[in-house]
Formats: C-alpha cells, sequence, structure tokens
C-alpha cells in the first residue's frame, strides 16, 4: 500500500483555497454585488489584493506553481488576513524561512486589516519598520499615483528621499513638497535608526542603510548625527496633475512590537483641500508619465 507523503487538502494549494474561501469580500473592503454565488473571495478578487496574476493564483492553487517568492508570500498572507501562526504555516508550505524575531515583519494582523477596511474613504498605506511599502489603498493611489507600477523591493519611502544613482520615485507619481523638508528628512533617518536597534538582525534593513550611506550624501550626513527618534506627523503639499496642489495633514500611527507605520492623510474639513482631496479619491489619477 503507497502511503502518501502529504495529508490531502494540507498543501499550499489547497490551503489557499481554504482561506480564499472563509474570506467575505466584505471584510477585504470589496463590493458585494446581489446574486453572488461565492461567499468568499474569487481568484481575480485575491489576485488583485495581493498584486499578482489570475493566472498564477489558478497555478498556486493547482499545484502547478509550488514555489513562490517570500514577497508573494507576504502579500498573500496581508490579501488573506492570515493570523502570525497562519502565515508562518503559508511560508512553510512554500518551503521558505517564516519571518523570526529580530527581523521586519510585512505581516499585517487581520484585527489591523479590519480598522484599514473601515477607512476606504481615506488616502491609508502601511509601512513595515524599515519604511518598505506592504499595503495600500484606492484613495491613496488616486492621491499620489498608483504603487504597483513601480516593482515591490524599491517601494520605500527612505529609497525615494534619498535616491541613489538618480534613481526615480518609485511612491509618487508628481511632486510632494513638505513643510519643513529638512526636517522630515531628519525624522526619518532617525526612525531608520530606532528600527536598527529594533530589528538588529533584519538583512533587508542592514542592506537599505548600508546603500543609502555608501550613495547619497544627505542620508550619509543625517546618519553620522546618531539622532533617534520617530517620525510621527507631517504636512505637505501633492501637486495632482487633475485637482491643482492639495495640502494634507499626514499622521503616521504605529501598530505594536512590528513597528508597522500606519500613515494617513487628510485635509482640514470643509476647506478647499478637503474637496480636491475627495474629488481626487473619485477621479482617479489621469494616465501619466513618471517624475
Amino acid at each position: 500500500m503507497e502511503i502518501m507523503s502529504t495529508t490531502p487538502g494540507s498543501g499550499l494549494g489547497a490551503m489557499i483555497r481554504t482561506w480564499r474561501d472563509r474570506l467575505p469580500p466584505s471584510a477585504a473592503g470589496l463590493p458585494v454585488a446581489r446574486g453572488r454565488r461565492a461567499a468568499g473571495l474569487r481568484r481575480e478578487e485575491l489576485a488583485d489584493l495581493a498584486g499578482v496574476s489570475v493566472d498564477y493564483i489558478v497555478r498556486l492553487e493547482q499545484g502547478r506553481a509550488t514555489t513562490p517568492s517570500a514577497s508573494v508570500v507576504a502579500s498573500l498572507a496581508r490579501a488573506l488576513q492570515l493570523s502570525a501562526a497562519e502565515r508562518d504555516h503559508l511560508y512553510r508550505l512554500a518551503h521558505l524561512v517564516a519571518p523570526v524575531d529580530g527581523t521586519i515583519s510585512d505581516h499585517l494582523p487581520p484585527g489591523v486589516q479590519r480598522v484599514l477596511t473601515r477607512l476606504a474613504d481615506v488616502a491609508v498605506a502601511v509601512f513595515a519598520a524599515d519604511w518598505h511599502l506592504v499595503w495600500w489603498n484606492r484613495p491613496w493611489a488616486a492621491l499620489l499615483g498608483d504603487p504597483a507600477a513601480s516593482p515591490p523591493r524599491l517601494r520605500n519611502f527612505a529609497r525615494d528621499r534619498f535616491p541613489v544613482d538618480a534613481e526615480p520615485a518609485h511612491l509618487a507619481q508628481w511632486p510632494v513638497a513638505e513643510a519643513d523638508r529638512d526636517a522630515t528628512d531628519a525624522a526619518v533617518v532617525s526612525d531608520l535608526r530606532r528600527a536598527t536597534g529594533r530589528f538588529p538582525q533584519d538583512r533587508r534593513l542592514t542592506t537599505l542603510i548600508r546603500e543609502l550611506s555608501a550613495g547619497n550624501e544627505r542620508f550619509a550626513q543625517l546618519w553620522a548625527t546618531g539622532e533617534v527618534a520617530a517620525h510621527r506627523e507631517d504636512r505637505k503639499t501633492i501637486d495632482h496633475p487633475s485637482v491643482g496642489p492639495v495640502r494634507v495633514d499626514c499622521d503616521v500611527l504605529t501598530d505594536g512590537d512590528s513597528e508597522l507605520k500606519i500613515v494617513i492623510m487628510t485635509a482640514e474639513p470643509g476647506g478647499e483641500d478637503e474637496t480636491k482631496l475627495r474629488l481626487a479619491a473619485v477621479t482617479g489619477p489621469p494616465a501619466t508619465t513618471r517624475n
């Protein structure tokens, strides 16, 4: 009698299907049409949330793709709103090492996901402790441009602020100005130094610091000061190509031990900027070339 090497229904594809079937679209902030038969997410909805192709989701579920990259696994875990234990199980099924203490996590806990879903009308994005972009909503993409156009590994706020070798910006497709650019630069660098104490074993953070220190003089100067602090708030003016300049308050909330940074952009209630912000969210960004 042949002994099966894998318990039926427990492989990578089967678990992705199980987790997809249990997550209602409303929990992911998606509209629910009348007469919908699927109780959980459709494949195309999961693909959109995770930033991968529908064909790749099909191949994963059918077992024709068995070794997704760590970035894809992290995206799937966020899209499926997995718990930390489920996320780690997904990593192991993909033959990858799950994140460990001392390294930065890109995972969004289900509770955070639910809060973000309820902020559907506000421009919100989530960054990891090293300012790597891990999630954003449609109003954010409409206000600043869709980050999906850039490679995942380059979606980093610090890389945009301190470019190396004239690397173009990847998180904002049109000009963004701060009330005090020098203060914002210093705050980002000091926040990264704080992250090195919290996550001393993280290779992505170590690589980022090394590359920016060697390739950007401004970053190297600020890093040499040794300041340690957290970046909490800012005021920005976004030169939106459809609605014109929009002044927004940028507040940074930090979630727990993982040091996730929830960045929320709002305008003063009842003012012209709030009207522009809502209009940008409704109309979305026009087709345009990058800076």
